[in-house]
């Protein structure tokens, strides 16, 4: 396998498995067993995640920018009417959600990979991950953004963070918190979307760093920029599709496939 063809089949897998509830870490550990190779470092991750979070971006770019001119109305302006407000609190409640994986993520981060990143664990937690999404497969909540409370987003929050370890779905993780909640599919959606922007971007702050002393930086500078487009597409892709899957109830069919690939990982690669 070439070194482009290895790069882009990566940046696939992240820009796939990212938004949608199979766990994107999960399916990289998957792949680096199956083929025994080992991933490349800190350049490539924090190519591939930012290239998903500029595609977060776009998609939700409306939202984001009606946020960012809500939060300059209330800084500047001082403009307290109704729909600022509920955009402000949004952002807040975003920031409050952030902290529990982002304190967790620092202290414990290392430990989680070096502990939980075996693919024996990515195909019990997949499994998990499945019947959290069968459980909520038929809820309709009844909270819009403007109904999240702070113990809501610290609930979803700690979600978020469970889903450090490998094989538990980011995305799957707070839905599925946010749908015990009450909170519509709809808003379930969007605040876990959204939450992967702050996370996404303190990762980029702590990491950027990296780059510049990352030889591979570099030296593999052409497959990461194809793995970052891959990424940014397969992402946007991706996303839009769990959209419609979202609106259209259909989250028993990410169950079944993570109790296939679940079980399939525990009976021939654990």
């Amino acid at each position: 396998m070439t070194i482009w063809l290895f790069y882009l089949l990566l940046g696939l897998i992240q820009g796939l498995t990212e938004p949608i509830p199979i766990s994107s870490s999960g399916h990289l550990v998957i792949f680096q067993d199956l083929f025994n190779i080992k991933l490349p470092g800190l350049s490539f991750e924090i190519f591939v995640n930012f290239a998903s979070l500029l595609a977060v971006l776009t998609i939700y770019r409306k939202d984001v920018i009606r946020l960012v001119v809500s939060l300059w109305a209330f800084l500047v302006k001082k403009d307290r009417n109704d729909e600022t407000m509920i955009d402000v609190k949004f952002v807040g409640l975003l920031l409050i959600a952030t902290v529990p994986a982002g304190v967790l993520g620092v202290l414990f981060g290392d430990w989680i990979g070096e502990t939980l990143g075996g693919v024996a664990t990515v195909g019990y937690t997949l499994i998990l991950t499945g019947v959290a999404l069968w459980f909520i497969r038929n809820l309709r909540g009844s909270k819009g953004d403007g109904g999240i409370t702070m113990r809501d987003a610290i609930l979803i929050g700690l979600a978020q963070a469970v889903a450090l370890i490998p094989g538990i779905s980011r995305s799957g993780a707070t839905i599925v918190m946010a749908m015990l909640l009450g909170i519509k599919q709809e808003s379930a959606l969007r605040f876990s979307f959204f939450l992967f922007i702050p996370v996404s971007l303190g990762t980029m702050i702590l990491d950027g760093p990296a780059l510049f002393t990352d030889p591979s930086t570099r030296d593999l500078f052409g497959p990461l920029l194809l793995a970052f487009i891959a990424s940014y597409a397969l992402t946007a892709i991706s996303l839009k599709w769990f959209q419609h899957i979202m609106a259209q109830g259909e989250l028993k069919y990410f169950s079944f496939y993570c109790w296939i690939v679940g079980l399939l990982v525990i009976l021939f690669l654990a």
